[in-house]
């Protein structure tokens, strides 16, 4: 039986986790769970799952929930603060750790469990994005086993050959599929004015605001490029992106003998951790069947990188280097929150991570202090070019 520590349990990545979890008793067990501040869902879970310990980013909701547990006789130990994340992260109690905590909170506990040797189930971009060479460095010198449930990754992950390999054997192309998000199609002028509302209706998925926004800027597609250059090994020149909008193929991967080999499912991102909670097995994991003969069409085509200019300046962080992804990501998530807050337009977003990644000063990112230094300095500078009225 697997032992799980679920890293990001309120989430939606959690919940999914947990409905798989509840699926499959026999096989895994919840030993660990953690939160930033949502007291009252992780009570709901520590009442159905018994876990044998909590953590939360915030104080005061752990006091609430250490409260609540003990009213109603739960066991459940209770701590909080990022240094209880990093300890229940390399737990020898639990052996598999799912990385879903949104942001640079989820960098320290992942980069834990790379070097306690733990099986990781990766949803944390930044993990990669900001980090990805530590990250990885600490996966090889750990001996542990990373396998990525984002559906682009995992379905990447899933069409090569055998156990994971850097980098794989035979492929000549990466391709990673983006369905365009709700506006595919638009034109620079057409976005200027659009509003939150219809930058978070994805057609395809349920996602949070911000992933949600960043499938509508194309950002999200620019932090998988980056992410699949890090978890496989290949340059950006061996990764393509290309706009599908049905999110039926969830990628491709292109072979030097002319194969393509593309997985198919669902748009539900429970396909995707149940490959990897039970890799190299398989199990049910509740999501709707493919009607392959109710498909009327299949349509690829290239990214509009005039629309989305977010694509191609990741690319260009990647190539750059150094702390530049962690730059991009930083002041990416600054202009993201200010359009969420209606402070900035939608162009703006674009214009924002561009004018910071101008400002700030490449760096090295060979450690984790150098990793969070570069994200703070960005977020201040991001900042101060949001009030400025940059964008």
């Amino acid at each position: 039986m697997k032992r799980i520590c679920l890293l990001g349990a309120t989430g939606s990545i959690g919940r999914s986790t947990l409905d798989l979890l509840a699926r499959h008793p026999q096989r895994f067990c919840l030993e660990t769970v953690a939160a930033g501040r949502d007291d009252a869902g992780l009570a709901t879970i520590c009442r159905e799952f018994r876990p044998r310990h909590a953590v939360f980013a915030d104080a005061d909701a752990a006091s609430r929930l250490r409260a609540q547990l003990a009213a109603e006789g739960i066991p459940t130990r209770v701590d909080a603060g990022a240094e209880a994340l990093v300890a229940a992260a390399a737990d020898p109690d639990s052996d598999t750790v799912v990385a879903a905590i949104v942001g640079a909170a989820g960098l320290a506990p992942t980069l834990a469990a790379a070097r306690a040797g733990k099986r990781i189930l990766l949803a944390n971009k930044e993990a990669l994005v900001c980090a990805g060479e530590l990250l990885m460095t600490a996966v090889h010198a750990g001996g542990a086993l990373l396998l990525p449930i984002d559906s682009e990754h995992n379905a990447i992950f899933q069409c090569l050959p055998g156990a994971p390999e850097r980098p794989p054997r035979g492929v000549r192309q990466l391709w990673l599929t983006a369905s365009g998000g709700p506006f595919r199609g638009w034109t620079r002028a057409q976005l200027r004015g659009v509003s939150v509302e219809q930058a978070c209706a994805h057609p395809n998925w349920s996602m949070g605001p911000k992933i949600s926004v960043d499938s509508a800027t194309l950002m999200n597609k620019g932090l998988e490029v980056i992410e699949a250059s890090y978890l496989f090994g290949l340059p950006r020149t061996r990764i393509r992106v290309v706009v599908h909008p049905q999110s039926t193929v969830h990628s491709l991967v292109e072979y030097q003998d002319g194969s393509f080999l593309a997985q198919l499912g669902s748009a539900d991102m429970r396909i995707p951790i149940a490959h990897a909670l039970a890799w190299p097995d398989r199990i049910e994991s509740g999501a709707p069947v493919l009607d392959l003969c109710a498909l009327a069409r299949l349509d690829f085509s290239e990214p509009d990188l005039d629309a989305f200019p977010c694509l191609k300046l990741a690319c260009e962080a990647l190539d750059a280097g150094g702390s530049a992804p962690a730059i991009l990501n930083a002041a990416n998530e600054v202009a993201v929150a200010a359009f969420l807050n209606g402070r900035l337009g939608f162009l703006g977003i674009a214009a924002i991570v561009n004018e910071t990644l101008n400002r700030v000063a490449l760096s090295s990112a060979a450690s984790l202090e150098a990793v969070l230094a570069a994200d703070a300095q960005t977020r201040r500078v991001a900042r101060a070019l949001v009030e400025a009225g940059v964008g």
